[in-house]
């Protein structure tokens, strides 16, 4: 029979990334966690997060740490722009959306900027990566850009025109999903003289 220990770092190899919750399921007592990391064993990487030591941290561990914290939540905005490569900004927090009617997460590691989104928003246009171990749900690209058109406000137009210019000049998609998108999120008319300038 594989003890607590083993049980806890077999979790770990498998799943990348840790919570405290995880493994209070498996029945395996928290102290476990605890143990494991003043052996050196595992490195705690937040608050009820930890990980193999020498764990390759990816360009993308904040989002596999906030999808591993929030996994209902969709990664969104700037931070979707980020995994998609179709910005120059390096937000510090990771924007990620909840469901409407959803309790606001309580996490401290990593910070996260909270978007709201409801009915189809919260399903459509959403694509699921693994990173390090973890799933994480991104919104597709052209449902980034037009996300950004419809939440300007909040990250600035110049930073939704630069997400349109590179959607268009990295062929992210094709004008069609961008459209659809656009659609969709109702911004079908704030973007068309953008989409013409560029054309």
């Amino acid at each position: 029979m594989p003890t607590n220990a083993e049980k806890v770092l077999t979790l770990a190899r498998k799943r990348g990334i840790l919570r405290t919750r995880d493994v209070v399921a498996k029945g395996i007592p928290r102290v476990t966690l605890t143990r494991l990391e003043q052996a050196g064993s595992l490195d705690r990487i937040g608050r009820g997060l930890y990980s193999l030591p020498g764990t390759d941290v990816s360009e993308h561990h904040a989002l596999a740490a906030a999808s591993k914290r929030v996994p209902q939540g969709i990664v969104c905005l700037l931070s979707a722009l980020r995994f998609h490569g179709m910005t120059t900004q390096q937000p510090f927090e990771v924007w990620m959306a909840v469901d409407q009617k959803a309790r606001r997460p309580a996490v401290d590691y990593p910070p996260l900027r909270i978007v709201r989104f409801a009915g189809a928003a919260i399903t459509d246009g959403i694509q699921s990566h693994k990173i390090e171990g973890v799933p994480v749900r991104v919104t597709d690209p052209a449902r980034t850009v037009a996300d950004c058109f419809r939440y300007r406000n909040k990250i600035g137009i110049d930073v939704a025109i630069e997400a349109l210019r590179d959607y268009r000049r990295l062929r992210k998609g094709s004008l069609d999903a961008l459209a659809k998108a656009a659609q969709a999120r109702r911004v079908a008319e704030v973007m068309r003289p953008y989409l013409e300038a560029l054309a």
